[in-house]
């Protein structure tokens, strides 16, 4: 994308100077942060959180003083978190993989605090103090959650103004309309809310838990019930043996290492047993990712098992170098988007019948959404369709989605599913929203200022930020 490419980003980039608002848009999957009036975000990193706990015990002295009391001497464990690629890519011993968010809400405020940290300070270099903020949120932040925001931000990082705006609606305005019905497959899950006038329409909000990770999940157990392993790059080391040519090495094979104070030589099994199965999966799922987005696509008819048998295998190779052939499963794990009940086909996927049974497939939830809506704006509504996320970026989801609604909307109903060519768009269209948004100069008297916080409190934020 160049500068400037985004039909609103040319007005805004002469605005740069006058406004240096920070976007940041944390989703299940990835966080994104940078300046408003910028066409990409300047920071995108993973949204999970490396963490070990560490004993911290009271001080020597304490203790001694009430060696009486057991409950004084006490130790307790805290945290300490990895954020960012590179701390996640560095295996340690005990540490687990965990995220900070469930369903698209926040649930441990700590790493989530971790993560703006990383953000801000770490890749984006900034003092907090000297920029106004815009977060993006899901459409089922509860108001506890919007106010707690507020909170950390104007006490703990001392932000001059802040605005929550809805993910639906900046992704809304990165495409340039005021109503349209914003279709998000994200990590965790898929969204589709209506959205109104730059407003949603909260009670025709359709979600769904079926997004990337899950169907990473899928890929990785169906690649494992052929027998094909998926190797974590902490558990092998390539060595260069001629110039471009590796060779892979086992870490876990059996060293000779002389022992100075037996006089002799050891044995040393070189295996990570304190490797946490989260970890594990996590390093899996960065692969399976990998393998998803650059073979799979969305297959032009529903998928099943005797059509798609004779698909032409195609090869892709694994960071440990061994080439792996993949068929159906190109065409069957996109699927699942469309037949949620297609993953439980899968060995291994049979213990998540609870998260397909209550899942209903995309063009299900578009008629379902657009049918809440008043009979007015629903004609507008199937003709503006706008697809968002990751997972959105899939080859031949835009026109699978068209067909099929095709297919099963009122024949009234002109149907139009809109996604930018460019799939950087697609992946970012909600922290684009934003940074459209928090540059428009209309929109600056719409801060909610430290100010104001300090006024009316936390609370105060529904008002401003509705």
């Amino acid at each position: 994308m160049r500068n400037g490419s985004h039909p609103w980003l040319g007005l805004i980039l002469m605005r740069r100077d006058e406004v240096s608002a920070i976007v940041v848009d944390l989703g299940s999957h990835t966080c994104k942060a940078g300046y408003a009036g910028e066409d990409a975000p300047k920071a995108v990193f993973p949204s999970v959180v490396g963490s070990i706990d560490e004993m911290e015990t009271d001080d020597a002295d304490n203790a001694n003083k009430n060696s009486g009391s057991a409950q004084e001497s006490k130790s307790k464990s805290k945290s300490k978190f990895f954020v960012g690629s590179q701390n996640l890519g560095f295996r340690r011993d005990h540490m687990e993989v965990l995220s900070p968010m469930k369903d698209g809400v926040v649930v441990d405020w700590d790493m989530v605090e971790g993560i703006w940290d990383h953000a801000l300070r770490k890749c984006l270099l900034i003092d907090p103090k000297e920029h106004p903020m815009l977060f993006a949120e899901s459409c089922s932040n509860s108001q506890q959650q919007r106010e707690k925001t507020a909170e950390i931000m104007f006490e703990k990082y001392q932000v001059p103004a802040l605005f929550l705006a809805k993910n639906a609606v900046l992704t809304s305005f990165a495409s340039g309309r005021a109503t349209s019905l914003v279709v998000d497959c994200g990590g965790g899950s898929t969204t589709v809310a209506p959205v109104h006038d730059g407003y949603v329409l909260q009670k025709a909000v359709s979600t769904s838990p079926i997004g990337g990770d899950f169907l990473s999940d899928c890929l990785l157990k169906s690649l494992e019930s052929k027998g094909l392993s998926i190797k974590p790059r902490y558990a092998f080391k390539r060595k260069e043996v001629r110039p471009g040519e590796f060779q892979v090495v086992d870490p876990h094979i059996m060293l000779l290492i002389p022992d100075i104070f037996l006089r002799k030589s050891k044995i040393v099994d070189l295996d990570l047993p304190n490797t946490t199965e989260s970890y594990k999966l996590y390093s899996q799922r960065v692969i399976v990712s990998d393998i998803k987005e650059c073979v799979c696509r969305a297959p032009d008819t529903p998928y099943d098992d005797t059509s798609f048998s004779n698909i032409p295998m195609t090869p892709y190779e694994l960071p440990d170098g061994q080439t792996i052939e993949i068929g159906a499963d190109r065409f069957k794990i996109p699927d699942i988007l469309f037949n949620p009940s297609l993953a439980l086909t899968i060995p291994g996927m049979e213990n998540s019948i609870e998260t397909t049974s209550s899942a209903h497939g995309l063009p299900q939830m578009v008629i379902e959404s657009i049918s809440k809506c008043d009979v007015d704006i629903r004609r507008e509504l199937y003709s503006s369709i706008l697809l968002s996320g990751g997972t959105a970026s899939m080859q031949q989801l835009k026109e699978r989605l068209e067909k099929d609604l095709l297919e099963e909307s009122p024949q009234a109903a002109r149907v139009k599913v809109l996604a930018s060519g460019n799939a950087t768009e697609r992946r970012f269209s909600v922290w684009i929203g934003g940074s459209i948004l928090a540059s428009l100069g209309s929109f600056q008297q719409m801060w909610f200022s430290k100010s104001e916080f300090e006024e009316h409190g936390a609370s105060y934020i529904q008002r401003k930020c509705p």
